[in-house]
């Protein structure tokens, strides 16, 4: 998110600081089953498993925070993304979060 900019997750980032959002239970839900689907229909299979299966196992104990910070993962494309976890391109360091990271170090369950 650009600094100081306000989402659809009514989240506000000020400048150089934390993310803060607020919702309620229903707006939650509604979020985490949007960003499920998202997450299981990427457009390529490869990224459909590992960000459908990181999605299966964590959504659900995500803040609003982390949601917003996933929404931002699921908003770049699926080469960027692919590249960044295979290791073949640098994150770059305005791009990464705590969930990113999460994302990168994820492997799914057999």
């Amino acid at each position: 998110r650009k600094q100081g900019s306000v989402n659809s997750h009514h989240c506000f980032r000020p400048a150089d600081t934390q993310l803060h959002c607020t919702m309620t239970m229903d707006e939650l839900a509604k979020t985490r089953k949007r960003l499920h689907y998202r997450a299981w229909h990427r457009g390529t299979k490869e990224s459909d498993l590992l960000l459908g299966r990181f999605a299966d196992e964590n959504l659900d104990a995500m803040t609003p925070e982390e949601l917003a910070e996933f929404q931002d993962i699921l908003d770049r494309s699926d080469p960027e993304l692919v590249d960044w976890i295979t290791g073949r391109e640098p994150v770059p360091a305005n791009l990464r979060t705590p969930v990113l990271d999460r994302v990168l170090a994820f492997r799914p369950a057999k």
